[in-house]
């Protein structure tokens, strides 16, 4: 009898939540009919971050509920930090604005220099395509074949920026700082398009934090004929593609260190997220998380992803949030080591 009051019990909560969920489905496509959605791509036109940008625009539109027109747009500055203050501060928070950068730029607050006015718990992570892997490498004419090679002879090497935001300033001058790397970083590239026209010109010799999607995609011709050689992984795990090269964690001399080098480098697993704006209704955050899941699944996006050689090892918006909560509970006295570390000469 018991039993079968329970199960009563049930189908009739059952019963009473269905028409609420139906309600937040109609609300949520009502919402987005006829609307625009637009992603934001923190960086230059041609780069990784713009190719995925500009995929997931083709396509998470038909699963979104109401498919709303998606369109693609850049805002550049400061890696991906514009961009990134842009959509906590003053992007409408309906869910129409989504922005993707650097995995770097979450962090900012903590290891940056105060350019990002952000909170980055407050965002609404909808998910990453990739989990990005770095590569620290060199142009064939450097003259240098391993990693190791680095601590008696110095280089040049090419970033963006003008300070330390972005995984193409802060990877060199973090492996300059704690393993003591002979690399002259040379900023003011505008991203690794640019860097990678400076190393065929002779302008710099090297390249640290280089995304392993942007070299099997941009850089794979120069990649497979060995006129870019890898010479460090830069990741929280190895990745097989890139061996022989060591991991950075490999050259870790303490745990300590390996905790600061993973802070710095193992934040790396946030890949390219993407994420919409604080205050962003739940119901629609839901609706935007799970058309960006069956994005990933969807046979007509795998198929382009396929044909522009983009890699694809996503991580949905609660896994990013997640993620990210495991790096801000990092010690004190190795967030301040790893702020010291990633700070550029004056």
């Amino acid at each position: 009898m018991l039993r079968t009051l329970l199960r009563r019990f049930a189908l009739l909560s059952l019963v009473q939540a269905m028409p609420l969920a139906y309600a937040q489905a109609d609300e949520v496509a009502d919402f987005y009919r006829g609307r625009n959605i637009n992603i934001v791509a923190g960086h230059e036109v041609g780069t990784g971050f713009d190719f995925y940008g500009r995929a997931l625009a083709r396509h998470i539109g038909r699963h979104i509920p109401g498919n709303p027109t998606v369109v693609s747009q850049n805002m550049v500055g400061a890696v991906g930090i514009v961009a990134a203050n842009w959509l906590y501060n003053l992007a409408p928070k309906d869910g129409t604005s989504i922005v993707i950068f650097a995995h770097t730029v979450p962090l900012e607050p903590i290891l940056g220099q105060g350019a990002g006015k952000f909170d980055p718990r407050r965002f609404n992570w909808i998910g990453n395509m990739d989990e990005s892997v770095g590569v620290c490498g060199v142009w064939h004419t450097a003259g240098v074949n391993a990693f190791a090679e680095l601590q008696n002879r110095e280089i040049l090497v090419g970033a963006s920026g003008s300070g330390a935001a972005g995984p193409l300033s802060v990877s060199p001058i973090a492996l300059k700082n704690i393993l003591g790397a002979r690399l002259k970083v040379i900023q003011g590239y505008k991203g690794s398009t640019e860097i990678k026209l400076a190393l065929a010109r002779g302008e710099v010799q090297g390249i640290c934090g280089l995304p392993l999607s942007t070299l099997k995609a941009e850089w794979k011709d120069h990649w497979e004929k060995r006129e870019f050689i890898p010479l460090l992984q830069l990741s929280r795990t190895p990745h097989t593609d890139l061996a022989p090269a060591p991991h950075i964690f490999d050259l870790a001399r303490n745990a300590d260190e390996r905790q600061v080098l993973d802070l710095i480098f193992g934040v790396q697993a946030m890949g390219r997220p993407f994420a919409a704006a604080p205050g962003t209704p739940p119901e629609r955050t839901a609706a935007l998380r799970s058309a960006f899941m069956a994005t990933m699944r969807d046979p007509a996006f795998l198929a382009e992803a396929t044909k522009i050689n983009l890699d694809l090892k996503p991580l949905s918006g609660e896994q990013l949030a997640t993620l990210l909560e495991q790096f801000l509970a990092a010690p004190p006295a190795i967030v301040e080591r790893a702020r010291a570390a990633i700070k550029p000469a004056p």
